[in-house]
């Protein structure tokens, strides 16, 4: 699975996954509209920072996982959390898989279900939720999946009582991180709340601008910790 590294902002991004070429539309970079944000210190909320108009290597790794594990979620109640301009969660659904797509930003949707038309897919369920406020039914979802989420210390406690809330019994996530520190604290905090945690692939990807070093992704696959009793939540 790979793009392409560009030179400057393109407003469509073409990325090779599964046998077929994905293409990607998008608002603008992420520069430009940081830029805009701040432009009104009144109006600037830091978490609506606009990192999903950004195709991130976290997320060419996740698709490369999920076309692997193509037979693990063909059928299955499956959730994108924070689904961007779409990549993982169009993968999922190109898969078999039923996906269901969140993400914090409206706008990101409205990409992402742009880009499912254009890519010809079937579309998954595309659907505005915050992480720290799960909106489906308690332990519904059979596998989560989700690129570069974990970049702040304090998303830490949210997404974890998300796995907590939507996972249904045995159910599995799959977490894609490129080696942020931040990561660190979140493994303790799957150990102390009775998940164990996995790395079960790695991927060199190439950046989405050209850069000197490309990005090692690790995905970790999470599980609640097996007791005497049946499963830890």
């Amino acid at each position: 699975m790979s793009c392409t590294p560009l030179a400057e902002y393109t407003p469509r991004i073409t990325v090779a996954a599964c046998g077929r070429s994905w293409h990607l539309e998008r608002a603008s970079d992420l520069e430009s509209l940081w830029n805009a944000m701040t432009e009104d210190p009144a109006n600037f909320e830091d978490e609506r920072l606009p990192y999903w108009t950004e195709l991130w290597p976290s997320s060419v790794a996740l698709g490369s996982w999920l076309e692997r594990r193509r037979a693990d979620i063909r059928g299955r109640r499956c959730l994108d959390l924070g689904c961007g301009l779409g990549l993982t969660a169009m993968i999922g659904q190109w898969l078999g898989a039923r996906v269901l797509a969140m993400d914090y930003e409206r706008e990101a949707l409205r990409f992402a279900r742009r880009n499912a038309v254009l890519n010809d897919v079937p579309q998954p369920l595309w659907t505005v939720m915050d992480w720290r406020a799960p909106a489906v039914r308690p332990g519904s979802i059979e596998v989560l999946w989700g690129g570069d989420i974990m970049y702040e210390t304090r998303f830490v406690a949210p997404v974890l009582h998300f796995l907590e809330t939507a996972l249904a019994p045995g159910g599995r996530a799959w977490v894609a991180e490129p080696g942020r520190s931040v990561y660190d604290a979140f493994r303790v905090g799957l150990h102390q709340r009775g998940w164990d945690g996995r790395r079960v692939f790695t991927r060199t990807v190439e950046p989405l601008y050209a850069q000197p070093v490309p990005v090692t992704v690790h995905v970790w696959e999470l599980t609640r910790r097996k007791t005497d009793g049946g499963t830890h939540g």
